[in-house]
């Protein structure tokens, strides 16, 4: 089966000799619609809709005639009143002769004067005498109504159906439309005229132009009294453009027709409904019929709210109200027990759905951009309009969480559902965290799952330890008397710090004779919920590996400590770290940390009651360090923290933390860190 190949950019190409087809029946088919004498491109040269067309719905007469069930007149009242309510001018309403359900539905909206005053009515009628005159029975009172009449014209009709020439199909066109201007004028009410050539895709179009002529001549409509021609796609059987072309002939040949309405009824066969719609109306259509989320006869009329929508978002008024879409939708699967698939246009549950990482992170990125910049027109990215225009919302409709979401995403619930806007370098591990979750438990995540699943692993999980609470005082620098709940038992550590929350870092690494490094926090206020908390991010370092906490609350500093105690609790050192438990030495510890420029041993000795040379053995056995070595711990400690906050000289903070000489002070600050004062002090 394969003959050669050729290597073209590292990509084989390969001929395939056919041995046979799998639909070999295609030969049964042609090409069955017919392009008129002159072929006309105009429609072409237009760029979009400017303008909507007239609205006619036919979802109570087309629609509801492909249902399994039809609705009741209950229903269609219902129905018809929402129409009304979406701000459609002309509703077709059904087929009077059709049924008894049919015929009491149109009595009972004249009959209890149900029809606006600036609504029409329409209904159907073939170019039969009784149903005609069934139909008028029917309409009989109307404030104004618009009688449809029409009759087959295809190839196929003519021959199989009616086994008629052309002649005599354009009798019964010109027949019916007699009997309608008779008719009429017999009737009390106020009536136009609309005719259809039924089946004109498969009809030649000069001589369904032809027909439709002979019609008006009967009418002869006027700039009062205009006539309605309609051209129905009845089984769409061509591309769009060709349509297009169709339509542009009967538009350049049709009668008096400064005075006719050039309607469309395109149905959706091949799926381009839509598609055609709008060449028609750029090809010279003034009318559509259609119907909501194109529900009809096989697959459907077209459909009306993606037709109106469409051009909304070019920034045309469609004239129709689908901004609570998700009432409309409900109504319309309630009513004709039919279901809106979840990627209809613009009204589908998940047309406006991100899963995807990258995307998520664009929309995101996008509505920040529009915020930002204070936007007049909408460009998000992978929304086509903005979501909130036809009721849905943002937090649960546009960016929604599996395991395909990304870090944007998941940040985007946060902040519209809680007001938590992650900083960027905790967004990732976030991410990956809820990801997983949605992963493993092969489900999406709703917006309070998400926050269920961020809040037990930043801000409610402190396994080992917690703060009670905390005291400051202002002394050159900060000193923190932090209360440490640990293991059932409250110890209060006092430490120095170049800021509050240094001071209870300190404390912290003090009390757990631990090292790491506060090396990340954010602060701002919760933009939902309430504007009076505040959201601190605190992100640490130990041994390489960064471990991030949230705290919220009312006051700012208790929200900062709360995420620094959220982000040590997960340091792995810290559940088996060897603590100082001994009441005595912590407060001797507190004593040097309070004292920690000229404190001595004598002072020491002094406070606590103790030998010198017990008290330096005690505290070489309680903390593992020499008094000595404890004392330039706590200043090296401090230097560090004012070389970073403040704009000293390396000699005056030297003279701060205790040391008169600064070459000293320098040397013992190499030793302790591997590089000088200045140096670290200029690191990025």
């Amino acid at each position: 089966m394969l003959k050669k190949d050729n290597k073209i950019d590292d990509y084989y190409w390969y001929e395939i000799e056919r041995e046979g087809t799998v639909m070999e029946n295609y030969q049964k088919y042609e090409r069955s619609y017919f392009m008129p004498p002159e072929v006309t491109y105009d429609w072409v040269k237009k760029e979009y809709i400017d303008r909507p067309p007239i609205w006619c719905s036919v979802d109570l007469r087309d629609g509801n005639q492909a249902l399994i069930e039809p609705m009741s007149l209950e229903e269609k009242l219902e129905y018809f009143q929402m129409l009304v309510d979406i701000g459609f001018k002309e509703i077709e309403v059904g087929f009077p002769a059709a049924s008894e359900t049919e015929y009491q539905f149109m009595r009972t909206l004249i009959d209890k004067n149900m029809i606006p005053d600036d609504v029409t009515v329409q209904v159907l009628t073939q170019a039969r005498e009784h149903i005609i005159k069934r139909t008028f029975e029917a309409v009989k009172g109307a404030p104004h109504a618009v009688v449809h009449l029409y009759n087959s014209t295809s190839v196929a009709q003519r021959e199989q159906v009616f086994k008629r020439n052309k002649e005599e199909i354009k009798k019964i066109a010109v027949d019916g439309a007699e009997l309608l201007l008779k008719l009429a004028s017999e009737t009390d009410g106020n009536f136009t005229f609309q005719y259809s050539p039924e089946s004109f895709s498969g009809t030649e179009v000069d001589y369904a132009v032809e027909v439709c002529n002979a019609v008006l001549d009967v009418w002869k409509p006027t700039a009062d009294n205009k006539a309605i021609i309609n051209i129905p796609t009845t089984v769409e059987n061509a591309m769009p453009h060709v349509f297009a072309c169709q339509l542009e002939y009967v538009n350049k040949h049709l009668k008096y027709r400064d005075n006719v309405i050039l309607c469309l009824h395109p149905h959706n066969d091949r799926g381009c409904g839509v598609a055609t719609a709008e060449l028609g109306i750029l090809a010279g259509a003034e009318r559509i019929e259609g119907t909501l989320f194109g529900n009809g006869e096989r697959t459907g009329n077209v459909d009306i709210v993606t037709l109106g929508m469409n051009m909304y978002s070019h920034g045309v008024d469609p004239g129709l109200d689908f901004s609570d879409m998700k009432h409309i939708r409900e109504t319309y699967e309630r009513l004709t027990r039919m279901q809106v698939d979840p990627r209809q246009p613009y009204a589908g549950d998940l047309v406006f759905t991100a899963f995807s990482g990258s995307h998520q992170d664009a929309i995101a990125k996008g509505m920040a951009w529009r915020e930002e910049k204070n936007c007049d027109k909408w460009t998000v990215p992978y929304l086509p309009i903005d979501p909130q225009d036809v009721g849905r919302r943002y937090d649960s409709d546009v960016i929604r969480i599996n395991s395909q979401s990304g870090k944007g995403g998941v940040n985007y619930i946060l902040k519209q559902s809680h007001g938590i806007n992650l900083p960027q370098k905790m967004r990732e591990e976030v991410g990956y965290l809820v990801k997983d979750v949605s992963d493993k438990a092969h489900k999406e995540l709703t917006p309070d799952w998400v926050y269920q699943i961020f809040s037990d692993n930043y801000i409610n999980t402190k396994p080992v330890f917690h703060i009670d609470e905390c005291h400051f005082k202002q002394v050159d620098g900060i000193t923190a008397d932090a209360t440490i709940n640990h293991g059932g038992e409250s110890r209060t550590i006092t430490a120095m710090g170049n800021g509050r929350l240094d001071a209870v870092s300190n404390a912290i690494k003090q009390y757990f004779n631990i090292s790491y490094e506060l090396t990340f926090y954010e602060e701002h206020s919760l933009t939902k919920g309430s504007s009076s908390k505040a959201v601190a991010y605190v992100g640490v370092i130990c041994k390489g590996k960064t471990f991030w906490g949230v705290g919220i609350d009312a006051d700012i500093i208790k929200a900062s400590i709360e995420a620094l105690t959220v982000a040590v609790n997960k340091i792995e050192e810290i559940g088996h770290a060897k603590t100082c438990t001994d009441e005595r030495m912590l407060e001797i510890l507190n004593y040097i940390q309070a004292n920690y420029i000229d404190v001595t041993l004598d002072d020491l000795a002094e406070k606590f009651y103790l030998s010198k040379p017990y008290i330096s053995k005690y505290i070489k056995e309680k903390s593992g360090m020499t008094f000595g070595e404890l004392v330039k711990k706590i200043r090296m400690k401090k230097a560090k923290a004012l070389l970073k906050s403040s704009n000293m000289t390396v000699e005056n903070i030297a003279l701060t933390v205790g040391y008169q000489n600064v070459e000293h002070f320098n040397r013992l600050f190499k030793k302790a860190y591997q590089m000088t004062p200045m140096q670290f002090r200029n690191q990025k």
